[in-house]
């Protein structure tokens, strides 16, 4: 004899795997995290200011 299921239940657990899948697609997408991306910014900004700090200021012809 056949299982009885709630239809609702079954709909509503297909819409949110068919969403899981749209939703990882678009992290895929749109690559990385804010949070990685902030990280990446301090990053450069770091290497930038140590990068300036080492150059050689009023020295010519080289």
């Amino acid at each position: 004899m056949p299982q009885v299921v709630n239809m609702r239940q079954v709909l509503k657990a297909r819409a949110r795997a068919e969403a899981e899948k749209k939703a990882e697609e678009a992290r895929v997408k749109h690559g990385a995290t804010k949070a990685e991306k902030k990280k990446v910014a301090a990053q450069n900004k770091k290497a930038k200011k140590d990068l300036d700090s080492k150059k050689l200021v009023g020295r010519k012809g080289k």
